[in-house]
């Protein structure tokens, strides 16, 4: 039931981590036939998503089309909830083997004032994502036109200086580019293993 909800209202933004605190408990209800995630209520054309890495290189969304693409939105202070999210994206990496080709893994910072060239570099080689995964950055500006796109909220908390309340959900983009399935931030490497392959199908 939980899972459905979240499908429901994931592209509202409405599903957040407090990070530094608890994240929204999610149970294992059933996913539709199919996939092992959430599947979006209807599979609408993923929003543009243009800006540069943490290398400076240009990123667009439509350029990984014929893979699926896994997105989610973190950054690199954060204590509890975004590594959670990279190391769950990594293991299920590892166990698709060479099947991992078929899928991008981009990360969209929620912190324009503490993610860099530096903190990034360091975040990715810490979680063992480096060559794996496309971490974005940019000015506030730039990124606030992207949260407001995807319905994201990314805002300072208030529990430290350092901590940022966002939205934290992973959107399974399929190979024709439209928003397929959702995922919590405490899903199992396992839903990314078994539904990545349908994904690049589409």
């Amino acid at each position: 039931m939980l899972r459905a909800i979240v499908a429901a209202i994931a592209l509202g933004g409405l599903v957040f981590a407090g990070c530094g605190g608890d994240s929204p408990a999610t149970g294992a209800g059933a996913a539709q036939a199919g996939f092992a995630g959430a599947e979006a209520s209807s599979r609408k054309a993923a929003p543009p998503l243009r800006l540069r890495n943490y290398l400076s290189e240009p990123v667009d969304l439509e350029g990984y089309r014929g893979k699926a693409v896994l997105l989610t939105f973190i950054y690199t202070h954060c204590p509890d909830t975004c590594p959670l999210i990279v190391s769950h994206i990594k293991t299920a990496l590892a166990e698709l083997g060479p099947k991992a080709k078929d899928v991008q893994v981009i990360a969209v910072s929620t912190d324009p004032r503490g993610d860099n060239r530096r903190t990034v570099t360091a975040f990715v080689d810490d979680h063992g994502m480096k060559g794996k995964m496309k971490y974005l950055i940019g000015s506030r500006t730039e990124l606030g036109r992207v949260w407001k796109d995807w319905n994201i909220v990314a805002k300072p908390a208030k529990a430290g200086r350092d901590l940022v309340e966002h939205s934290a959900l992973i959107y399974g983009i399929d190979g024709s580019g439209r928003v397929t399935t959702l995922y919590p931030s405490d899903f199992k490497p396992a839903e990314l293993v078994h539904d990545v392959p349908l994904l690049a199908e589409e």
